[in-house]
């Protein structure tokens, strides 16, 4: 699974001229399942985004998560992440989970996150969604979890 985090002042999704999902201060993240991803790697994904220390500490320093922080979560689910872009002008997207499995991890890492997470908003899977943010520093990282490296953790 894949996750391009933005650290926010604030950020939303529109669908169809609707405001679907905004937060405030926190992480806006693009959420992409590829093929062999399962459950597991959903949720490794999750543990490490809403750890990952990107907020800064009293010195100044990237300290704080998203959880130490209370800050908000946008999830938006965006299968292009998965694209190839290795050869030619044209992506491929034979990496990205097939439609019913990117939704099912999807919903899966939303409702987990509501588990876990106080302030957790979302994109809506499939739409033609319009991202609007503020990025803060702007601190933006690409996390991905591969199955065989979850594998291999929990041996």
């Amino acid at each position: 699974m894949i996750g391009l985090l933005q650290r926010v002042s604030e950020a939303s999704v529109r669908v169809d001229g609707e405001t679907v999902g905004a937060i405030g201060p926190g992480l806006m993240v693009l959420v992409c399942a590829e093929k062999g991803d399962t459950e597991r790697e959903a949720e490794a994904l999750l543990a490490k985004l809403l750890t990952y220390r990107v907020f800064s500490d009293e010195a100044g320093k990237m300290n704080r998560s998203v959880t130490d922080t209370a800050g908000g979560l946008l999830l938006v689910p965006q299968f292009t992440l998965a694209a190839d872009t290795k050869s030619g002008t044209r992506p491929s997207f034979s990496p990205a989970a097939a439609p019913e499995d990117g939704r099912r991890l999807f919903d899966h890492v939303v409702r987990r996150a509501r588990e876990r997470h106080g302030i957790v908003e979302t994109g809506r899977f499939g739409a033609d969604m319009k991202v609007s943010l503020i990025n803060d520093g702007p601190v933006t990282f690409w996390l991905q979890v591969d199955p065989v490296a979850v594998s291999a953790a929990g041996r």
